[in-house]
């Protein structure tokens, strides 16, 4: 595979060792020439020093005959010209590294489809998805790569006094977009049936859209869910998208940040956090604020060293779940020895994305519910040779007690119901009984 990167930056320069490790052919392409020379001495790479919204220069790094064009400088709109004048020169797939959520979120226009660049990928985004996530219920099945956060999946215990409890699944209303995925009863699962009735104690795997999913938890967790406190140091990028994916979520968040610029432009923009400006060094602040009460403290500034003395100082102060966000992900694997709960790297994390995105698989295996039980599939739907296209989904002949959890069709996630069809060129995530992969690829036409 044939690959040119633009920037030779963290995101690049990962990219490049990931990427590098399956033999494929990377280029990056640079203007700093000592990037590039450091580059050189560390990787088998080839490199070269030139403007990545230059056609010409593009063409010399090898974009006409080029798999994959990833652009990676911390620029958005050099990455969106970039990648874009890359597939014009002829690369076959070009991915677009952003940061911003008006590019992102495609406010205004779909800049990806306007451009002729086939993804987009925010890391700062994916981050704090899965950093939510994370807070909100340490217990969450990540599903956060495939469904960029539209999608929930959880598992708790059933409550004695819970309106399901007693009935046969068939007559529980679940919301729209919400699906009973699995059970675990006297440590057994299985997946349910319409006949299942749900008892007390049993372990439930619930999968829905996020604007319906707590409304479904409801109906079978009863017990009230306490205010969680979030503190959060620094006033980065990613602190505004882990703000915005922590509301509405019965979460108190205070945003300690020095810059007084930064710290009105944020009071200005969140609304609901409580944003206070202060030197994050000074951890007597954290005393005054009863860190020790705090749920969780996320360490999310640009600054490596700060993130990790911030978040084991909290740590040593009593706060129940700290966590650090690095950019280099040099030291990830040193934090737990220090007794940070969690870390996290958008550089990793963009770089996890592009393997998901370039990955051709047409089933891809996500996970396990329960070992020997139910498993989760991603599954590409082929344009040509699927029995399952274009039918409602009741109409399909899925192996018993298969639930289609999610399908994403462009930009658009969600839980299908039982009248929804699935189109050519469809991605879906299909929760089916252990044992069964083959029945799935043959039923969607795949080889």
């Amino acid at each position: 595979m044939n690959i040119v990167i633009c920037g030779a930056g963290e995101v690049g320069r990962h990219a490049a060792e990931v990427l590098g490790a399956a033999n494929d052919n990377i280029t990056i392409i640079d203007r700093d020439p000592d990037k590039l020379d450091l580059l050189e001495e560390v990787l088998d790479v080839r490199v070269m020093v030139g403007n990545g919204v230059h056609a010409e220069d593009l063409r010399e790094a090898g974009c006409k005959k080029a798999d994959l064009f990833i652009a990676a400088t911390s620029r958005d709109e050099v990455n969106l010209l970039a990648a874009s004048i890359a597939k014009a020169v002829g690369a076959k797939r070009a991915i677009a590294r952003v940061h911003h959520s008006d590019y992102f979120e495609s406010k205004g226009i779909n800049y990806a489809e306007h451009l002729g660049i086939d993804h987009l990928v925010c890391p700062e985004h994916t981050t704090a998805v899965a950093i939510a996530q994370t807070l909100r219920n340490p217990g969450a099945l990540a599903v956060e790569h495939f469904a960029r956060g539209k999608i929930e999946m959880q598992q708790f215990q059933v409550s004695d006094n819970a309106s399901a409890v007693g009935k046969p699944l068939m007559e529980v209303t679940l919301p729209k977009g919400v699906r009973l995925a699995a059970i675990e009863r006297e440590k057994k699962a299985f997946i349910p049936d319409a006949q299942t009735v749900i008892q007390p104690g049993d372990v439930a795997t619930l999968v829905g859209d996020v604007t319906t999913f707590e409304a479904g938890r409801k109906l079978f967790h009863t017990e009230a869910t306490r205010r969680k406190r979030v503190m959060l140091v620094g006033g980065s990028t990613l602190a505004v998208w882990l703000c915005r994916a922590l509301h509405k979520h019965n979460i108190a968040i205070r945003l300690f940040e020095a810059d007084a610029k930064r710290a009105d432009e944020l009071a200005g923009k969140l609304g609901w956090v409580t944003v206070i400006r202060v030197d994050p060094t000074d951890t007597s602040i954290y005393e005054e604020e009863r860190i020790d009460q705090a749920d969780a403290f996320v360490a999310v500034s640009d600054d490596d060293e700060q993130n990790i003395l911030s978040a084991a100082r909290a740590k040593t102060m009593g706060v129940r779940n700290a966590v650090a966000v690095l950019q280099r992900p040099t030291y990830l694997h040193l934090l737990e020895h220090i007794g940070i709960d969690h870390s996290f790297s958008p550089r990793v994390t963009a770089v996890t994305q592009i393997q998901h995105l370039i990955d051709e698989s047409s089933v891809r295996h996500l996970a396990s519910l329960a070992i020997g039980v139910a498993d989760v599939f991603e599954v590409r739907v082929p344009e040509k040779g699927s029995e399952v296209v274009d039918k409602p989904l009741r109409e399909i002949e899925f192996p018993p007690r298969t639930i289609v959890a999610a399908i994403q069709r462009g930009e658009d996630v969600h839980v299908p119901n039982a009248t929804d069809t699935i189109e050519a060129g469809d991605t879906a995530v299909i929760i089916a009984p252990a044992g069964t992969a083959k029945q799935i690829q043959e039923l969607f036409g795949i080889k």
